[in-house]
């Protein structure tokens, strides 16, 4: 593979970038949106599954 010179390195970046699709405001704000309530559900999801162990445990050991 030939290296090419730095001038050329950005034009192909140019080029390239062009090539991009970009989401639209509504897929970024929905997609935001989504990822806030999945990780409000995984952490409430492990906060209980924590809890009920923790609970097993103390029950076991006779804390």
């Amino acid at each position: 593979m030939a290296k090419t010179g730095l001038i050329d390195f950005f034009k192909q970046v140019k080029i390239e970038a062009k090539k991009i699709a970009w989401p639209s405001r509504k897929e970024t704000t929905v997609s935001t949106i989504s990822v806030f309530i999945m990780v409000f559900m995984a952490a409430t999801f492990l906060y209980f599954a924590d809890q009920i162990i923790a609970f097993i445990v103390r029950l076991i050991l006779g804390f």
